[in-house]
C-alpha cells in the first residue's frame, strides 16, 4: 500500500522553530520530486518547497531563508526545518511526492501547523 506518513502536527510560538519529516512506503519507482505543500483556512494548496533527485531545491518566496529542505534517499524520507516561524505560516501541510515514468502523484493526509503570536 502507498502511503506518504507525516510527522505530528504541532503549536508553536512565532519566532520558534519546527522539523517535520515524512517517509514513503510502498512506492516503487525513483521519486523525483518530493517535498511540501501547505493549505491555509479559506485558500489553495500552495507549494512550500521540492527537493529534485538531484538534490535541487524550489521553494517558495515568503519561506526562503527560513526554511530547509532535504531528503534522504536510502530512509526514503524528506524534512522541512522551519525557523522564524510567523502567524502567516499557520496551515495544514502536505507531504508530497513524485514518482516514475508517469510521474505520478502521491499525496500524506496532511497536519496542522499553528504559529501563534
Amino acid at each position: 500500500q502507498v502511503r506518504l506518513v507525516e510527522s505530528g502536527g504541532d503549536l508553536v510560538q512565532a519566532g520558534g522553530s519546527l522539523k517535520r519529516s515524512c517517509t514513503s512506503f510502498g512506492i516503487g519507482f525513483s521519486i523525483s520530486a518530493f517535498g511540501w505543500y501547505r493549505q491555509a483556512p479559506g485558500k489553495q494548496r500552495d507549494l512550500v518547497a521540492l527537493i529534485d533527485s538531484d538534490e535541487v531545491t524550489n521553494s517558495e518566496d515568503s519561506v526562503k531563508g527560513r526554511f530547509t529542505i532535504s531528503r534522504d534517499v536510502a530512509k526514503r524520507q524528506v524534512y522541512l526545518q522551519m525557523n522564524n516561524l510567523k502567524p502567516a505560516d499557520t496551515a495544514v501541510y502536505f507531504c508530497y511526492a513524485q514518482a516514475g515514468r508517469r510521474q505520478i502523484e502521491f499525496w500524506g493526509q496532511g497536519t496542522q501547523v499553528t504559529v501563534s503570536s
